[in-house]
């Protein structure tokens, strides 16, 4: 398997030489199917999330922010690498045994920042790996993409959040883990961080929660603070996370590197209703590529870079968080392959940004009449699976997406499709599309494709 570190890797990138100025430490925090509505933070009126309202007050709450896709391994795929899912080749969410996977010639973002002094570390969800590759050696592991140590599963913690049994701490399964899912998670953070982290040098952490995914189980702490609420359990789960959170901020806080780091945090999807879930009132949820499907929460942290208790509306997703992490510690952008994603730190200050591919979405299982999704400016399109039938919204406006302006504004229309059509035709040439073609997953909800 390919791996390039260091010098020869920089001069591949662009032959950039970088001073020996003190680098951003780079945090970034994953919720899993976290929706818009979800927290406190966000207007919910009733969950409470005290450490999201703590990352909002001291740095920027993007009320614009979408994942890179309607599911979870696509979305996790694209913040690694800046490159949206079906160009990458994680196309699909992983749950069962294929050839789909983030392969090694992908590139990631730790795996760069390895390359000048970092060290890395990754805790929680995986899911970039199918069940029939996870902890081979014969495919990719964290380790192949630039983690110097990692703690993580397949995809849910199971049989659930509660006392989960399918960790796996650097190639070692662990067997089942007494607590709960996010403190687990968090404390194998902090453990990293404070005992094992070489503290003379930058690092990048991913902290990917599995809460509040199902199956749910919260402790009886968070869930007590919502007694005689049908949703209860949900509303403690997120609470349960936010704690996990916290216990991030402190370790950053109490190890000194707090002002010297960037703190991202968002959701890998929109929420799944039947479990307590909220979009906040956008339309669409979990598997949608309408907002409420891909629209999430975001904050983020720099202090001197981010200005305290700001909010941003400029949109930004997940695959710019690559960009961002290179513009921010002088790394150059891959030449060799399209990223999709751009440096959002202007968006995280509150300006524009400018973006020369537009926001792009297809998530294999939504609804056939909603399997493609574009954004340009405050134009969003929705494309049926076989790009035939098109919606148009002014997104920014119309944000719960009521009326569909497509055969008002037929000029627009086509330019959109024009721009659209032109979008997936260069994805679908860059990825490895003979692995969606060859899916034997039956086409769902009465479509006529699997993907």
């Amino acid at each position: 398997m390919k791996r390039i570190v260091g010098l020869g890797l920089c001069l591949l990138l662009g032959g950039v030489t970088h001073a020996a100025t003190k680098k951003p430490n780079i945090v970034v925090v994953i919720a899993d199917d976290m929706g818009w509505g979800d927290s406190g933070t966000f207007g919910n009126e009733l969950i409470q999330t005290p450490n999201m309202d703590r990352l909002a007050a001291q740095g920027v709450k993007l009320t614009q922010c979408y994942s890179a896709c309607g599911v979870c391994s696509p979305s996790r795929s694209a913040i690694l690498t800046g490159r949206t899912p079906y160009r990458n080749g994680v196309y699909r969410h992983l749950s069962g045994n294929g050839q789909a996977h983030l392969r090694a010639s992908e590139i990631t973002y730790p795996e760069l920042l390895k390359g000048i002094g970092y060290e890395t570390c990754h805790v929680g969800k995986w899911h970039l790996l199918s069940k029939n590759q996870f902890n081979k050696p014969e495919f990719p592991q964290p380790g192949e993409h630039g983690y110097d140590y990692w703690f993580y599963t397949q995809n849910n913690a199971e049989p659930s959040h509660k006392n989960p049994a399918n960790f796996v701490r650097n190639g070692e399964p662990l067997g089942e883990l007494q607590g709960y899912s996010a403190p687990l998670v968090a404390g194998e953070a902090v453990h990293w961080l404070k005992d094992l982290h070489d503290p003379k040098k930058p690092f990048a952490l991913t902290v990917w929660f599995h809460e509040p995914h199902s199956p749910i189980a919260t402790d009886p702490r968070f869930e007590a603070l919502y007694k005689g609420h049908e949703n209860s359990k949900y509303m403690g789960n997120i609470t349960q996370m936010d704690h996990g959170l916290g216990m991030i901020l402190d370790a950053l806080d109490q190890a000194g590197v707090s002002d010297d780091t960037l703190v991202y945090f968002s959701s890998d999807n929109g929420p799944v209703p039947a479990y307590g879930g909220s979009s906040g009132g956008l339309r669409g949820n979990k598997r949608s590529e309408y907002e409420g499907g891909i629209r999430v929460p975001g904050l983020a942290r720099w202090p001197g870079n981010i200005k305290p208790g700001s909010v941003s509306d400029v949109p930004v997703i997940g695959s710019d968080v690559f960009s961002t992490v290179l513009a921010i510690t002088g790394l150059p952008l891959p030449k060799d392959r399209t990223i999709d994603g751009v440096n959002m730190l202007p968006a995280l200050q509150g300006k524009p940004v400018e973006r020369k591919i537009p926001m792009f979405w297809r998530t294999h299982v939504s609804g056939p009449n909603e399997r493609v999704a574009m954004r340009v400016g405050d134009w969003k399109m929705i494309a049926d699976e076989t790009l035939t039938k098109f919606q148009l919204y002014e997104v920014q406006k119309d944000w719960k997406e009521e009326n569909d302006l497509a055969t008002k504004m037929p000029e627009k229309t086509e330019e959109m499709k024009r721009i659209l059509l032109k979008l997936w035709a260069d994805i679908e040439k860059e990825g490895p599309r003979e692995w969606w073609e060859s899916e034997r997953q039956k086409p769902s909800r009465g479509g006529k494709l699997s993907y």
